[in-house]
């Protein structure tokens, strides 16, 4: 391959992966753009988990043997198994620049090649490849795993050119990596809470219009808590900001692990005193009984004055739900009236029959509008 069109093959792989949404769309660019830069068959991309002392792969791609999946759930080699990368693992290299790639064949020793592997060459053989390259990728100074690329048998082997060029593809395949993770790192902020650790009220608007969509498509359960700590002015008036904050991070454990009882659901701080548990599918009843285990628990939490909890799901007769607005306001009238009431179990909206008091609250006109909830709340707090 010329000098021109290895450059366009590096361009091509960097922007693949700077175009990937999330790991999985990365991985997959960086080793099929390896995989046709070096003009190989099967492309692997695997990683270094050092507290097991395993390469697992993350993606295969290319033409696939039997038994190899894209993305793999546990397809993983006890790294003591491949003695050429033993001492790139433990970064024997660190002292002297960025590690080689290497090639191995299927013919093994007879091939005269430096970094013969019998395990390598065993699995060539047994998928049927001729040769591979091996180039090992380093992230932020430290190894992290490896890139594989493999011709069939019956084809022109890797030679030491094609070497080189994949130890400038790993590189290529690191820096998109580091990429990658500052995105998601950068995407995780901005839908998590500080504090709490819990997905925050952007993330629950994403995810609360996604579930009504789901509902108004195929009927699917959607299902809110929304929780308000009671006394956490009283706390952090008279024990401290910092009493009051190791409050809310304990009840957003109990909130979370409570809400693990129900497959899927987000737990979340909306802000202030304010929390809500979002499940998608489980029945009314069920989040109903988690929400009074909510309750419960919020009480053995030994400071403040447990929680006000209010319960909305389209399974009850609340009317229908077309919008993510008017579930979020039901669940928020019935958690005012819980708060009215010092209600110790949570309010459901609509399970007092016709005329039920929740679902009015939620559909007066003098509602203000979306985005402005919290205005709402002080209308008619006391």
């Amino acid at each position: 391959m010329g000098e021109e069109r290895r450059l366009a093959a590096v361009v091509a792989l960097a922007q693949g992966m700077a175009a990937a949404h999330g790991s999985r769309e990365a991985w997959q660019a960086a080793a099929g753009g390896a995989c046709r830069a070096l003009g190989g068959s099967f492309a692997a991309l695997s990683v270094w988990e050092r507290e097991l002392g395993r390469l697992r792969v993350l993606v295969n791609v290319g033409e696939l043997a039997e038994g190899e999946e894209e993305f793999p759930e546990d397809e993983s080699y006890p790294v003591h198994q491949f003695a050429e990368i033993t001492e790139f693992l433990h970064e024997r290299w660190a002292g002297g620049g960025e590690p080689d790639a290497w090639v191995e064949t299927a013919e093994g020793p007879s091939a005269g090649q430096a970094g013969y592997c019998h395990q390598r060459v065993v699995a060539l053989r047994r998928r049927g490849r001729g040769c591979c390259v091996v180039a090992p990728i380093v992230l932020h100074g430290r190894a992290w795993g490896e890139l594989y690329v493999a011709r069939p048998a019956g084809v022109p082997v890797f030679g030491r050119g094609d070497a080189d060029f994949a130890t400038v593809l790993a590189a290529v395949v690191a820096a998109g990596i580091a990429q990658t993770e500052r995105l998601e790192e950068a995407r995780r902020l901005a839908y998590t809470d500080s504090l709490t650790g819990l997905a925050n009220r952007r993330a629950v608007d994403a995810r609360l219009d996604e579930a009504v969509e789901r509902h108004r498509r195929d009927g699917a359960v959607v299902s809110l808590v929304v929780c308000d700590l009671n006394g956490l002015k009283r706390v952090n008036d008279t024990l401290g900001h910092a009493v009051g904050d190791r409050l809310l991070e304990r009840f957003g454990s109990v909130l979370s692990l409570c809400g693990a009882m129900l497959p899927g659901a987000l737990a979340a701080r909306l802000g202030g005193d304010e929390f809500c548990l979002l499940v998608v599918g489980p029945p009314a009843d069920e989040v109903v009984k988690t929400a009074e285990e909510v309750c419960r628990r919020a009480v053995e939490l030994g400071i403040g004055d447990g929680v006000a909890c209010g319960v909305a799901s389209t399974e009850d007769p609340v009317g229908p739900v077309r919008s993510a607005r008017r579930l979020f306001r039901l669940a928020d009238a019935a958690q005012y009236r819980a708060k009215a009431e010092r209600a110790a179990h949570p309010v459901v909206a609509g399970r007092e029959g016709p005329g039920d008091p929740v679902v009015r609250l939620a559909d007066e006109p003098s509602r203000a509008p979306d985005g402005e909830r919290r205005r709402f709340r002080g209308r008619h707090s006391p």
